[in-house]
């Protein structure tokens, strides 16, 4: 018999990666988002951005995942304009996420870092970590021998 459209193709034995990325989407707090990246790496995939939006799609049902807190590094959402997008926002917005122009989500504010817990006692919110400069943007700060920097 086939898999469930929800399933891995090998349900007997699923990827640990994927087993990893529902826990870690599990384990982001309502009022916090993550990007397909960041869950990617710390499922141990760090190039399976992709990955983590199709288990998102496939499982988020099965699982009851909290789908709408991943988004895209931009801090933007990745659905088209429309009903699904349009859900998304609905859902952000409804656990005290606020947008910027343009549709952006300050990862400052709202970006989740496992590794600081928000403190439920006080109310105060750690700041999510400053996420790494890409390989693009390291390079451009470098000045090579005999360049001046432009900054």
């Amino acid at each position: 018999m086939p898999p469930a459209a929800d399933e891995p193709a090998n349900s007997r034995s699923p990827d640990p990666a994927i087993q990893r990325i529902v826990q870690l989407v599990r384990a982001i707090p309502p009022g916090r988002v993550a990007s397909y990246g960041q869950i990617a790496r710390l499922a141990g995939k760090p190039r399976g951005a992709r990955m983590v939006a199709w288990a998102l799609h496939s499982m988020r049902r099965k699982h009851d995942l909290p789908w709408q807190r991943v988004i895209n590094s931009k801090g933007t959402i990745s659905l088209p304009a429309g009903t699904a997008y349009n859900r998304q926002r609905s859902l952000l917005v409804a656990e005290g996420v606020e947008f910027l122009p343009g549709d952006r989500i300050d990862w400052k504010r709202f970006g989740w870092d496992p590794e600081a817990a928000d403190d439920e006692q006080t109310g105060n919110r750690r700041p999510a970590v400053k996420k790494r400069a890409t390989k693009k943007a390291r390079s451009k700060s470098k000045a090579k021998p005999g360049q001046k920097r432009n900054n």
